[in-house]
């Protein structure tokens, strides 16, 4: 009869208690994956924006590139000229 008890414990009260550690376990776990999920998603995100505000940059610049590239020699050292007199002008020095 003490094997029949024991077994009797096992099924109705171990069994249901180890189960429900490890439901609540696994929900934490779960939990927490979901959590690192979405930091990792936001970090990506903001590292995305970055790269496109950077590459945006670079194709402006490169359109620059383009324009002084296929335009005429003279009219290019004209507008060259121009940018830097409007640097000098900007940043306060005296042009001459």
């Amino acid at each position: 009869m003490p094997v029949s008890l024991l077994l009797f414990f096992l099924i109705v009260v171990a069994l249901p208690l180890v189960g429900a550690f490890s439901i609540a376990g696994f929900q934490r776990w779960l939990q927490h994956k979901e959590k690192m999920g979405s930091l990792i998603a936001n970090q990506t995100a903001e590292k995305a924006a970055q790269y496109a505000a950077h590459v945006e940059r670079l194709e402006a610049r490169v359109r620059v590139l383009e324009k002084i590239a296929t335009d005429g020699g003279i009219h290019t050292a004209t507008q060259i000229e121009a940018l830097r007199d409007q640097a000098r002008i900007e940043g306060g020095d005296k042009v001459q």
